[in-house]
């Protein structure tokens, strides 16, 4: 975890262009994602390599300029913009005798601050322990003590870190245990509401697209929803009612982003399945943004590994008011809506989308009294 006795860990950021694209947009983000961790950056340090070094990451070179930025800033934390090997980070702590934070560790980070629900929680336990189980090796001597003989934990001459493996290994299986349960518990729950002919309809999109603000704005909740990378993490339905159609059950998933971790994937498989398992996907999009294509396509990338890439989609392009657009829709060559222009925070474009819904309801419930005659 990391502490902020007084409100905010000082922290330095270092960053490599390693000629893989979408260089400034992920610095970009790195420093969202250490703002919205609390921290208070107050420096960058950046270089360019063709490939990453095997002892650093960075060259030695640039560990000792990171080291001078520590101590012109008086920081304690430094946070690298690309995931680090166990023994990249290890090294990195050696030399610069500070904590050191790869991109996955500080988005598992964030995640433990904002999961509120009991699922949340757990998910984001699994999460970092499973990531922690590849860093057990730290190098310092009190794990490589032995442990065993009468009395003690552990069998004869089993050390320190076995006992660490095998305690992580345990509480991974017992969490394992409780969010198997709790995806039975979500099946049923999405049986009873196919069988009294319900549409699920999942939000999903990249972190910080509007998809809470218009979550609320279509179901007059009051899901938190703020101008910062994953604002919440747990997944919250409510019934949302179409004129002249019926009621839709609403679901507002977890922000992906680049690189996010598989780890994390995996942990919230469960709430995931919830847009797996839907009749339509409103793909959340800034369309203020410059990086939109980049965007949609990482979104998309999960949910071809979460197993929603065949859920029909709506693009719901948010946030026109910033980029001086007006409402409106597009439809595909089959009558289709495909896409519809909105501003969540104002409220321009509902109607479009709750049209969308309404189609889309519509097209179902055709479909199943189809199936009903065929059976």
């Amino acid at each position: 975890m990391l502490d902020r006795p007084d409100g905010g860990d000082a922290a330095v950021l270092v960053s490599l262009d390693l000629g893989e694209g979408g260089y400034e947009e992920s610095l970009e983000e790195l420093r969202q994602l250490a703002a919205t961790a609390g921290l208070d950056v107050r420096a960058t340090v950046e270089g360019r390599r063709a490939k990453p070094d095997a002892t650093f990451f960075v060259g030695s070179g640039k560990v000792e300029e990171v080291a001078a930025a520590l101590q012109g800033t008086s920081s304690s934390v430094v946070v690298f913009n690309h995931d680090l090997t166990p023994s990249q980070q290890r090294n990195l702590e050696r030399k610069l005798e500070v904590r050191v934070v790869d991109r996955t560790g500080l988005i598992l980070e964030i995640f433990a601050q904002r999961a509120q629900s009991f699922e949340g929680k757990l998910q984001v336990e699994l999460a970092q322990l499973e990531h922690l189980s590849t860093r057990l090796v730290r190098g310092w001597t009190h794990l490589e003590r032995q442990k065993g003989g009468i009395g003690m934990r552990g069998g004869p001459g089993e050390t320190q870190i076995e006992l660490d493996r095998r305690m992580i290994r345990e509480r991974v299986k017992s969490l394992k245990e409780k969010l198997s349960k709790l995806k039975r518990q979500r099946g049923i729950q999405r049986r009873a509401r196919k069988r009294s002919q319900v549409m699920s309809v999942s939000l999903v999109g990249y972190t910080n697209a509007g998809k809470s603000t218009l979550f609320n704005r279509l179901t007059q909740s009051g899901v938190y929803a703020a101008d910062q990378l994953f604002a919440t993490l747990d997944t919250t339905s409510r019934k949302l009612y179409i004129p002249e159609g019926g009621p839709v059950v609403l679901s507002d998933t977890v922000g992906f982003i680049k690189h996010l971790p598989h780890a994390l994937v995996d942990a919230f498989g469960a709430t995931l399945e919830e847009a797996a398992q839907a009749d339509l996907l409103l793909h959340v999009i800034d369309v203020s943004s410059e990086n939109r294509e980049d965007q949609i396509e990482e979104v998309n990338k999960v949910l071809g590994e979460i197993g929603a890439s065949e859920v029909p989609q709506v693009m719901v392009l948010n946030k026109i008011d910033r980029a001086g657009l007006e409402p409106a829709l597009e439809r595909d060559e089959y009558g289709k809506i495909r896409r519809v222009w909105v501003s969540a925070q104002s409220g321009a474009g509902m109607e479009l989308v709750r049209q969308a819904l309404a189609e889309h309801q519509q097209r179902l419930k055709e479909a199943l009294q189809s199936y009903d005659v065929v059976a």
